[in-house]
């Protein structure tokens, strides 16, 4: 067994979703702490008061700029990790966050939120509101892989990885008409729906199968850019689904 990769949570302005979907993994989660990774910073699973050195940074929510804990913690976090993913549509695009305006009763003055890419390099988004469970875990799987796996699991683990790292570079900000350029008039969309489901204003409808933006409405949030599947389609990856599916099958045996 090749030697464990160090992993952490750092749960910023977030609704704790993204946990959710981490702790939805059950066995496999498990599978992976107990071979492969040893979690080494989480605010609600482990009991240590500052960031410590990581291999990858799983990172929750956005960041508060008017507390000054928080962004001394998002910077700490990318100084002393090796990976740094922004786990979910708050830390990616800022999601609901950016039209935050304060109000809450104990803070008052928290108010203005940034998604973490506006304060530090990320090196992978995992989108959604929150994420699917098994995203998450095939993304841990395949830095493990990246980290510490043989050439050829590393050639895979870089190709399922690159369309994430893609998106990381795209930037923090995303809209209606976006998904419409890259997506819809590429004749990639399926109508799924769901960016219309994860549009925090409901700027999105679907009408005969296809969907429909009003821009008036839309915040820019990002959300149904990184909750559409076929925003970050990925040439690198089709041809090696097959090997690639096998490959985490094995890892989770």
């Amino acid at each position: 067994m090749a030697n464990k990769i160090k992993i952490g949570h750092v749960h910023l302005s977030g609704c704790t979703g993204d946990l959710v979907s981490i702790a939805d993994n059950y066995l496999g989660f498990i599978k992976i702490l107990d071979d492969y990774a040893d979690l080494v910073y989480g605010l609600t699973l482990v009991d240590v008061r500052h960031i410590p050195e990581m291999d990858v940074a799983l990172v929750e929510g956005s960041v508060c700029i008017e507390d000054r804990e928080s962004v001394e913690e998002i910077r700490e976090t990318r100084k002393k990790s090796k990976m740094v993913v922004a786990l979910g549509s708050c830390a990616c695009y800022g999601n609901i966050t950016r039209f935050c305006r304060g109000g809450q009763h104990n803070q008052p003055q928290h108010e203005s939120f940034l998604p973490i890419g506006d304060l530090i390099d990320v090196d992978v988004y995992i989108p959604g509101c929150p994420p699917s469970p098994e995203l998450i875990r095939n993304v841990t799987i395949m830095a493990y892989l990246l980290l510490q796996g043989n050439e050829d699991q590393k050639v895979l683990a870089d190709k399922y990885l690159k369309p994430l790292m893609a998106l990381a570079k795209r930037g923090t900000t995303g809209s209606f008409g976006d998904l419409m350029y890259d997506v819809i008039n590429q004749g990639l969309c399926i109508a799924c729906g769901i960016c219309a489901a994860s549009c925090p204003v409901r700027a999105i409808t679907l009408e005969f199968g296809k969907p429909q933006g009003q821009r008036d409405l839309c915040i820019k949030c990002g959300s149904c850019y990184g909750a559409c599947p076929r925003s970050f389609f990925n040439f690198d990856v089709i041809p090696e689904f097959e090997a690639i599916s096998e490959l985490i099958a094995d890892v989770l045996k």
